[in-house]
């Protein structure tokens, strides 16, 4: 797993953010068609900067990017705010991606790892916030955010657990259900944050779009953007 120059996480909450380089045909692909593969990765693009916008403000905690393919590097050099750790993700299957960030961060002295997805313009940064401290109290080894279609949209540990993502098929509607059963096999307590929605399907888009937010809340610009490409979706 390629990385930037080592920075000190020393004792330190280390957020990473999961991240795809916004092509098209290569992210969002399941809301394209209705949606254009270029819409889509537009829509994507700015689910990027409302993420980043929200998680750079949480005090405490120090945000990294784990971005694919390795070829988007400078791109999220240029997206993300200074001095932001950047890390290649690497592995064959999500478990393998989660299992090896979760390293990274622990190996640059990091005291809690928490990995979300970006998938989840709108998640307010007092959820992780809350993940946090989970840990922090001693009350579970490893805190999971649910996510209405059966994944998850936030994992933290306080020391690495890699058995916790073995044997986990990740394309299932079970993935939070077989993550909760291994850590129960491997004596790994977990705690439950609220269900988050993400969006993956143009069935989710909807359902985002019809949940108004104000400006400068979190996911704002996204949710304008998806009126927006919705409503083009219905012009003539």
């Amino acid at each position: 797993m390629s990385s930037s120059p080592p920075s000190s996480l020393e004792g330190r909450t280390v957020l990473i953010i999961f991240a795809k380089e916004p092509a098209p045909d290569q992210v969002k692909t399941r809301l394209s068609p209705p949606l254009s593969p270029q819409a889509a990765a537009q829509l994507y693009a700015q689910f990027l900067e409302d993420i980043l916008e929200e998680m750079a403000q949480l005090p405490q905690i120090t945000m990294a990017l784990a971005y694919t393919p390795d070829s988007a590097r400078t791109f999220f050099q240029n997206l993300a705010p200074p001095a932001t750790p950047l890390v290649a993700q690497a592995g064959e299957d999500l478990g393998e991606r989660l299992r090896q960030a979760f390293d990274w961060g622990f190996a640059q002295g990091a005291a809690t790892v928490l990995i979300r997805n970006s998938d989840s313009p709108d998640l307010p940064g007092v959820l992780v916030m809350g993940a946090q401290e989970v840990l922090a109290r001693g009350w579970a080894h490893a805190v999971l955010g649910p996510c209405p279609d059966g994944g998850y949209y936030l994992v933290g540990l306080k020391s690495p657990h890699p058995q916790l993502f073995q044997g986990i098929i990740w394309s299932r509607s079970t993935v939070l259900a077989d993550t909760l059963a291994q850590a129960g096999r491997q004596g790994i307590t977990a705690h439950l944050l609220p269900s988050w929605p993400d969006i993956d399907t143009f069935d989710d888009l909807l359902r985002f779009a019809e949940s108004p937010k104000t400006n400068f809340s979190p996911g704002w610009r996204s949710y304008q953007l998806a009126q927006a490409l919705l409503a083009g979706l219905t012009t003539p």
